[in-house]
């Protein structure tokens, strides 16, 4: 149920070390105005309906199912969004989840940590987020990171987002970092938009007119709050525990902010206590390459879930094998856990998901 796509011999090694530990979960909120431009995303069909992702997903992450949720998930051109199958693994196998407000314009309706950060300006302004949020954020990411890896002592940490847009400032940040990863970045939709996401790029970057690789600054001007964040925790917690960056591309950014941070000498990591983890639907995805990219950044462990939901009797599960939908709320950390965790096989794990799709329509057809 979990392949190896990159660096296999670290990625193994780290594998068997977390073999049978229950790992926690922390989903990083965020947000970005990039996320509102038309056609840039498929996280929500609207733009008004990506105002509130984060918050509906983060509501469902850990209310479940509810007759009347203050934010209902929004509807999706095709599909259903990848918390259902976070959520069916953490509440099946009682994995703590903490939720982080890393940037949000409205609070969310469930607990969560706020960090004191922003919503992101759209990256084409080329002044996203203030410098000193930032730092902020980052020095809130290190203290977070330790503190998790406190409470999961001898296990690993899944660090999971959830930004509408955030594969475009995920681009926007690997090319300011000067890693040439046009072509390479995933979507939500089914056929990658990279020349839209290239020319927002550009734009912000045009604007920002950067003179220097330094993260913090790169992030200031065409990143989100979410990525400092990420990057601190992991950084700070891998000096005990593992830690799977759960996503796709943003994920892979991050790493590459994490490695341009180290690099300024102020901070230290255990890099080999870091791997990326994903679903394959994004590993294998032909529209882009995550794999190359993972082998660019440099290189990562690149691990990814062989959930496949071809079988599913759900017509919305399908979709995923047809493009529509591929990531997000840390579904394939979530999903590689299961397997690490209580060897769920593919049948299990397909039967929990479709248990809590039957629970939703139930739900739904009631009100």
């Amino acid at each position: 149920m979990i392949k190896i796509y990159t660096q296999s011999e670290l990625g193994l090694r780290w594998l068997d070390r977390y073999r049978s530990q229950r790992p926690i979960f922390a989903c990083l909120l965020g947000f970005t105005e990039t996320g509102l431009i038309p056609g840039i995303s498929a996280a929500g069909k609207t733009s008004k309906d990506r105002q509130y992702t984060a918050i509906a997903d983060s509501e469902f992450l850990i209310n479940g199912c509810q007759a009347s949720p203050q934010y209902p998930l929004p509807p999706l051109t095709v599909g259903v969004s990848p918390v259902f199958i976070t959520r069916a693994v953490v509440e099946k196998l009682k994995i703590p989840v903490y939720l982080f407000n890393t940037g949000l314009p409205i609070a969310p309706t469930v607990p969560s940590i706020d960090l004191g950060g922003l919503a992101a300006k759209c990256l084409t302004t080329g002044q996203a987020l203030p410098l000193n949020i930032v730092h902020h954020l980052f020095e809130q990411g290190l203290i977070w990171g330790k503190k998790l890896a406190e409470d999961c002592p001898d296990s690993y940490l899944i660090l999971s987002e959830c930004v509408v847009g955030g594969t475009t400032t995920a681009l926007a940040l690997l090319t300011a970092l000067g890693i040439e990863a046009f072509g390479k970045v995933n979507s939500s939709h089914p056929e990658c938009n990279h020349q839209q996401k290239q020319a927002l790029v550009q734009k912000g970057l045009n604007i920002a007119n950067l003179q220097t690789f330094d993260p913090f600054k790169c992030v200031a001007a065409v990143g989100d709050p979410m990525q400092i964040v990420a990057a601190g925790m992991a950084i700070a917690a891998s000096q005990s525990v593992g830690v799977m960056l759960a996503g796709g591309t943003q994920m892979l950014a991050v790493y590459a902010l994490i490695q341009a941070i180290l690099k300024l000498g102020l901070q230290s990591a255990n890099l080999e206590q870091i791997v990326v983890g994903t679903t394959r639907w994004v590993a294998e995805d032909e529209t882009g390459d995550t794999i190359g990219l993972a082998k660019l950044i440099p290189p990562v462990p690149l691990i990814a879930t062989q959930l496949s939901f071809a079988q599913s009797r759900y017509s919305a599960l399908q979709f995923y094998e047809k493009g529509f939908v591929k990531e997000g709320v840390g579904a394939g950390g979530t999903a590689i856990a299961s397997s690490l965790y209580q060897n769920w096989t593919q049948e299990e794990l397909l039967n929990q998901i479709e248990m809590l799709l039957d629970q939703y329509a139930i739900v739904n057809s009631s009100t």
